[in-house]
């Protein structure tokens, strides 16, 4: 069983920053993609960011130029690099490893961002 844990979520004004950890129990490694999903309140979880083994990138949109995914495989951590925070971001953020074509296969429990105005 792979356990994804998240955490660097907190509270921040609108236009700062903050990065999220995501530790994975094994190698990252073994898994074809990880990605950052987020579920604001009253909302369906949506896409964020993905990389794949090869280090192939997907940003959504609403993110691009604001949010950054990378991967430290030695430390089996994936990262997301927020700037430019606005109460929209404002969501549970979580991390997913592994997937079958667009299925996740592992899930951590969330983090908490809060942007404020």
């Amino acid at each position: 069983q792979v356990q994804l844990v998240e955490s660097g979520g907190g509270l921040v004004q609108a236009g700062g920053s903050l990065t999220l950890s995501c530790v994975a129990s094994g190698s990252i490694f073994s898994f074809n993609a990880m990605g950052w999903y987020r579920q604001a309140p009253g909302k369906q979880r949506e896409f964020v960011a993905t990389i794949t083994r090869g280090g192939s990138i997907d940003v959504a949109d609403s993110v691009k130029g604001r949010f950054t995914i990378s991967t430290d495989n030695a430390k089996n951590t994936v990262y997301l690099r927020m700037n430019s925070l606005k109460p929209e971001d404002t969501a549970v953020y979580y991390c997913a490893a592994g997937r079958i074509g667009s299925t996740w296969i592992n899930w951590g429990q969330g983090t908490q961002v809060t942007v404020s105005s």
